[in-house]
């Protein structure tokens, strides 16, 4: 007679499966789980086994524990399985692991069990913690939103600079042109890619243009050239155009960025002088060099107002209208448009803390104004209080062609050194009254 077969512990097999399962009365009261299920959950078998899943595993988010019992319900009025959304669901920590609750998501399908008659005995809940997919989904979710911020903010910038920008590949065939490029030569994207651009350089001037490009490509250096180029309406204007290389890490080049700036009436100028009479054509050398070099100074001071590590700003006409703000000052005020806006526009905290009258008096007089740790409460982004400041700075009145144009504003800000300094007075007195 043939030995008996080994009876099969069902209850062991069903908590050895490699699967996170619940087993749930129809109310759902909890009559077993899996071990990985009480793995994930943070909690023993026996502290959650005859209990009500939702006592036992209480929800931190009260909709996110509705979305849980909709698909029981479901299950329970149609008497078929149900997956739920992607939820986040947060488990307790037990205190000899430190306690709180853990962040978690997941995602969850409860499946019926049916007698022969078809009644509801049982539901059971599948459930996969995907709270590191999820998240790793929301960071390149974020960094696609910031990579596309970022494309479209350099796209905004490209597009509203008031010169002529274009880029180039590697090997030298042009891949972009900007907005302001395009409306000058009134030319179609597809018209201007690759080398079709020189279409729109005048003939005399093509050959030396496209040399010099080609032998910029081939050394990899700075490429710069002045020719003339037609514009919408047929009429040739001079520009003048320079483009640096890019290169990465190792050196090699990944790209063009060239900009050009119309220089016509200068060179009309020159052209007129000279025609005028040879004799002057020194002097009109000089001109031109001396425009260059005044705009060369003019963009250095640029550059080192935009660098200086002072809070810089330029206010024009009586109204006191910001024109220039370099990075350090703007930072100030990160969430706010100065430029092009008056002072009681952008900043209308500081009326009544009295700046815009020491900054009236100072165009009206001519008298420069020193202020030192001069206290100043500025209103930070919505939800947020406002902040103290102390700055060092000085409004100073200057002239263009004779006449007033506007204030000229360097600040510090000196807010550490004044807190340290009353901090330490502070210590200091409090000692005094100890002693």
């Amino acid at each position: 007679m043939a030995p008996s077969a080994t009876p099969v512990d069902y209850q062991h097999l069903f908590r050895s499966l490699p699967e996170n399962l619940m087993l749930m009365a129809p109310d759902a009261t909890i009559i077993d789980n899996t071990d990985g299920h009480e793995q994930v959950s943070l909690k023993k078998r026996e502290e959650v086994i005859g209990r009500n899943m939702f006592d036992a595993f209480p929800s931190v988010d009260k909709n996110q524990g509705d979305i849980i019992f909709q698909s029981q319900e479901y299950v329970r009025q149609h008497r078929q399985p149900h997956t739920m959304p992607v939820i986040r669901y947060d488990l307790e920590v037990p205190a000899e692991r430190g306690g709180g609750f853990e962040e978690l998501y997941w995602q969850a399908t409860h499946y019926p069990i049916l007698n022969e008659q078809g009644e509801l005995l049982y539901i059971l809940q599948r459930t996969q913690d995907i709270t590191e997919q999820y998240q790793a989904e929301r960071r390149n979710q974020a960094m696609q939103r910031e990579l596309a911020e970022n494309q479209e903010r350099t796209r905004f910038i490209l597009e509203s600079l008031p010169v002529l920008i274009w880029t180039a590949t590697p090997d030298g065939q042009r891949d972009f042109f900007n907005q302001r490029w395009l409306s000058m030569t009134g030319k179609e994207n597809d018209e201007v890619m690759g080398m079709r651009w020189l279409d729109s350089v005048h003939p005399a001037d093509r050959p030396t243009v496209e040399r010099v490009w080609q032998e910029s490509v081939t050394q990899g250096v700075i490429y710069q050239v002045e020719y003339r180029l037609r514009r919408h309406d047929g009429q040739y204007r001079w520009v003048l155009v320079r483009a640096t290389p890019r290169r990465n890490a190792a050196g090699d080049i990944t790209m063009w960025v060239g900009c050009g700036t119309d220089i016509h009436d200068q060179k009309q100028l020159v052209e007129e002088l000279l025609e005028a009479n040879e004799q002057q054509s020194t002097l009109s050398d000089q001109a031109y060099q001396a425009y260059q070099l005044a705009q060369s100074q003019k963009e250095m001071f640029y550059n080192l107002f935009q660098q200086a590590p002072a809070l810089i700003c330029i206010l024009t006409g009586p109204e006191h209208r910001f024109e220039f703000v370099n990075p350090r000052y703007q930072e100030l005020f990160q969430e706010r448009q100065l430029v092009g806006k008056t002072v009681e526009e952008a900043l209308p905290e500081v009326i009544e803390q009295g700046f815009v009258g020491l900054l009236d008096n100072v165009y009206n007089t001519g008298e420069t104004f020193y202020g030192n740790e001069i206290s100043i409460m500025l209103d930070g982004p919505a939800g947020t209080a406002p902040r103290q400041l102390y700055l060092n700075f000085t409004y100073q009145l200057y002239y263009e062609h004779g006449a007033k144009a506007g204030i000229s504003v360097f600040a510090y800000d000196v807010t550490a050194l004044v807190q340290a300094r009353k901090g330490l007075e502070k210590n200091q007195s409090s000692a005094a009254d100890a002693s």
